[in-house]
């Protein structure tokens, strides 16, 4: 044999090696896809093996490149590989929140994107060009969660002018998926605005107490963490996700629905609630026009009189509810396990109906209220792209500064820092008043020690004292949020700790007039001062 047909056998032997691996790790990578978002030890099991698969398939490319390529790999095939290992470190990061994982799933994206592997015959071949327009929208998702602003401009840049590409390569496909996918981007970015970012609303190690060091709270039976969550929208210009796992012993699930009232008006039957862990059963009860009751159990747990409530909420585009309504009672069945509910809506008291009507907990509630605030200086209410509410859960200071009528770049950053400063102490203090106080309910007392739980708590509490105290507003209860079971008296919006955090945010920005607050409280730094 020459050495020429020497090589070329040693390239086919390669080849064919090369392959098998690339069969073994697609079979592997489409399992691992196909399964559900709970069930973590079996994922974890699949992980690490299709993990081994893809790190034998990168390394042996790399080692037999030159033998690959004149044996007739393609450059795209070598980026298909990196696509997927970034994939695997994303769906890892998406199940355990290790930044680790997002921080690789980056590293191998990037990689992708600067050796350009999806270029070269990408306007001959569509199912190159989807590939490319799919990794692109999987490494906009990473940047988007890294909080890597200039590569996600970049990124959405590149995916407008492939599409538009594409579409004039491709005149038989519409890409009509593509445009959506830009059209959601575009107002995904125009509300995550750098000002809603100063202080995020997920756990952060430099800004945030580590939660071992959050205060211990007292006579608590058991000290639940968020292990689940299910979070649903239907306002047209707003972005929400869904994720839902199965509980541990210690876990305690979040629903967060926001979504217009559905106004049909339902209730529920004391037979019909006997049912109600047949799906099924409860989703034909509860659609149907028919009139049922409610059954509301006193302190002895006995049925009384019965309940009703004015319709739930609109999940659907079709306006008179129907299959795309959801009511109080279809949460019944998830209260046989701890539950933590937020409800922004304008009916959102119809969801007051679940308390003293659980299947074996009892839930912790946030309710909106049922108007949004008028802004100060607009004559029209806000634009539907985010609640207020929601915004002040997730991001009270913009929320607040944009209810004075402000923009971020009216703000000066000295300002908005003095302002978080204040924010934070009063909420952290706030945290250790609830840890320690006698009265506080068991249902709360039970979340503290979750600092995602605890920080949307305090943040309600935040949020009631200012919509309480704003002035154009103040009094009518149509504008406040409600929360069940019940907090405190010491963390009432009349409160002085409430009033004066209200205040001292406020005349930072100089707008302590639009308060109703009768007493002016004496400031921290205003106690020594000379009259």
């Amino acid at each position: 044999m020459s050495q020429n047909d020497a090589a070329i056998a040693s390239n086919i032997q390669v080849s064919e090696l090369y392959w098998s691996l690339v069969a073994k790790a697609d079979k592997k990578f489409s399992k691992l896809r196909d399964l559900p978002y709970y069930e973590h030890h079996r994922y974890d099991t699949y992980f690490y093996k299709v993990f081994k698969v893809y790190t034998q398939l990168w390394k042996f490319q790399q080692e037999n490149r030159q033998k690959l390529v004149e044996a007739g790999l393609k450059r795209w095939e070598i980026g298909d590989i990196a696509s997927r290992i970034g994939q695997l470190y994303f769906g890892q990061y998406m199940r355990t929140s290790q930044a680790s994982y997002l921080s690789e799933a980056y590293i191998f994206y990037e990689a992708v994107l600067t050796r350009e592997y999806f270029k070269d015959g990408i306007f001959q071949d569509l199912n190159l060009a989807n590939k490319q327009l799919r990794f692109l929208a999987r490494f906009l998702t990473v940047c988007l969660v890294l909080n890597r602003r200039e590569m996600v401009r970049q990124l959405v840049n590149q995916l407008k002018m492939l599409v538009a590409e594409s579409k004039r390569a491709f005149p038989e496909n519409d890409f009509k998926e593509w445009k959506r996918v830009i059209r959601d981007l575009t107002k995904f970015l125009k509300v995550d605005t750098a000002f809603m970012n100063i202080w995020p609303l997920r756990y952060s190690v430099v800004l945030d107490l580590d939660p071992d060091c959050l205060p211990r709270v007292a006579c608590i039976k058991r000290n639940l963490k968020l292990r689940g969550a299910i979070l649903c929208s239907y306002h047209p210009n707003e972005v929400l996700a869904t994720m839902c796992e199965e509980l541990p012993v210690d876990g305690i699930l979040l629903i967060y629905i926001s979504a217009s009232g559905s106004g049909v008006h339902t209730s529920i039957s004391p037979s019909h609630i006997g049912n109600v862990g047949d799906t099924e059963n409860v989703s034909d009860t509860i659609r149907s026009d028919t009139v049922t009751t409610l059954p509301s159990c006193s302190a002895c747990d006995t049925l009384t009189s019965s309940l009703d409530y004015s319709g739930g909420l609109n999940l659907g585009p079709g306006a008179n509810g129907g299959f795309n309504t959801i009511d109080p009672s279809d949460l019944l069945p998830f209260t046989r396990r701890p539950l933590f509910l937020i409800i922004d809506s304008d009916n959102s008291k119809a969801f007051q109906a679940i308390n003293r009507a659980e299947k074996g907990e009892p839930v912790a509630i946030l309710l909106s209220p049922a108007l949004s605030f008028p802004l100060h200086g607009a004559i029209d209410p806000p634009l539907p792209g985010g609640s207020q509410f929601t915004s002040f859960l997730t991001v009270p200071l913009q929320a607040f500064v944009i209810l004075l009528g402000f923009s971020g770049s009216d703000i000066q950053t000295e300002n908005l820092n003095k302002a978080q400063k204040i924010l934070s102490s009063s909420l952290n203090k706030w945290g250790e008043t609830l840890a320690s106080a006698d009265t506080i309910h068991p249902v709360w007392a039970q979340v503290l020690g979750d600092p995602f739980l605890r920080r949307l708590l305090l943040r309600f509490i935040f949020c009631r004292a200012v919509f309480a105290l704003y002035a154009p507003t103040s009094g009518k209860k149509e504008y406040l949020p409600e929360c069940s079971p019940s907090l405190p008296d010491a963390f009432l919006p009349t409160t002085p700790s409430s009033i004066a955090t209200v205040l001292q945010i406020a005349d930072i920005f100089g707008a302590a007039t639009m308060f109703n607050i009768r007493e002016r409280i004496v400031l921290p730094d205003e106690q020594f001062s000379s009259p």
